[in-house]
């Protein structure tokens, strides 16, 4: 591997614009080389170097790229990753990593066959919340966590026209979309659960996918639950955790997204700075009610890619791997089997543990 690893998107929608474009341009050991736009060209008018090309198998054979960034609707995220792999390319792939556990223990065979890398984006862990939780955790504040919720929700009340994430036939739905964040973030905090219940909706007159759901990831003496709708207007809460010495409480998000789309560039020393309004507290005993105000780490996606290029140039073990993609799927069959059958699914032992964000 070369000392800077030359990058392709396989499109320039919104995840290209304001994710992996910026927070690749961003990083001093990435270069964004290259782009698969198969009418237009909006990623020349963002990155003026890179190439673009009008068809898949085209950029597969160019032979300066290292490593291909799958941002593509769900469907397509295995049919791309494997051709991917085939012609010899390292993989980061937009969560959910597939579709179906099948898919992706082939992929992760022959990612392994072919000694090649095969990551998946969630970036999510690096969210300004998920940090501080992190870390509050660590500290012991609030004792034994025995209950730990999280919320996802967005206010979309009439599905908009034109997305394939609102066509059943491409889409799979508000589980695959916003739970694979939920799931992932769960799964590094406290492991892999014993048990899941879920109860899967369609609540919207016109929709034509899930867009609700709540989880439950059973623990002994914690349950873990992830709640996403569509119709939530006014968030009261994002994450509410109580343990045996107190709880927390947290609204608001994580800024970077917002501020990526707003044009700001992704090493901004000021990107992951979360609003002092959207700041959580802690209730103890020792505050009685008041409670005391945590100030929320920085978030920071450019994480993301650092443990990538670490595990590609140094062979740190440290990037999100597709085993841990995998893990998530595994978590969504077991809750798409639990709805159907409407009982509690006993999992089996086979996961892979998550690496801590360091």
């Amino acid at each position: 591997m070369k000392e800077k690893i030359s990058c392709a998107l396989c499109s320039f929608g919104m995840s290209g614009r304001v994710f992996h474009g910026p927070l690749i341009k961003a990083h001093p050991g990435l270069i964004l080389s290259a782009v698969l736009e198969r009418s237009e060209n909006k990623a020349i008018q963002f990155h003026p170097e890179i190439k673009t090309f009008r068809t898949y198998p085209e950029l597969l054979k160019d032979p300066d790229i290292d490593l291909v960034v799958v941002n593509v609707p769900d469907h397509l995220h295995g049919l791309f990753c494997k051709q991917a792999l085939e012609a010899g390319k390292h993989v980061i792939v937009e969560k959910p990593f597939t579709l179906t556990t099948s898919e992706g223990q082939k992929l992760l065979k022959l990612a392994e066959e072919l000694h090649l890398g095969l990551f998946v984006f969630q970036n999510r862990r690096w969210d300004s919340d998920f940090l501080t939780i992190q870390k509050i955790l660590n500290s012991e504040q609030l004792g034994k966590v025995v209950e730990y919720e999280a919320h996802y929700d967005r206010f979309r009340p009439d599905p908009p026209k034109g997305t394939w994430k609102e066509d059943e036939k491409l889409g799979p739905g508000l589980l695959y979309n916003l739970g694979a964040h939920l799931i992932d973030q769960a799964l590094v905090l406290f492991g892999w659960p014993d048990s899941v219940y879920a109860d899967i909706q369609k609540l919207r007159e016109e929709t034509k996918i899930v867009d609700y759901f709540n989880l439950t990831l059973y623990y002994p003496k914690l349950r873990v639950i992830l709640r996403s709708s569509y119709l939530v207007k006014k968030d009261l809460a994002k994450f509410i955790i109580h343990g045996t010495k107190g709880s927390y409480i947290k609204s608001g998000s994580d800024p970077q997204e917002e501020r990526l789309n707003n044009g700001w560039e992704a090493d901004h020393p000021d990107i992951g700075i979360e609003n002092i309004n959207d700041w959580g507290t802690i209730y103890t005993l020792d505050n009685n009610s008041e409670g005391q105000i945590i100030e929320s780490m920085p978030g920071n996606y450019l994480n993301f890619y650092d443990a990538v290029y670490e595990e590609l140039i140094k062979n740190n073990q440290v990037a999100v791997s597709a085993e841990e993609g995998l893990n998530v799927i595994k978590i969504i069959d077991a809750a798409h089997e639990s709805h159907l059958k409407g009982k509690i699914i006993v999992l089996s032992c086979t996961h892979t543990e998550a690496k801590t964000n360091s």
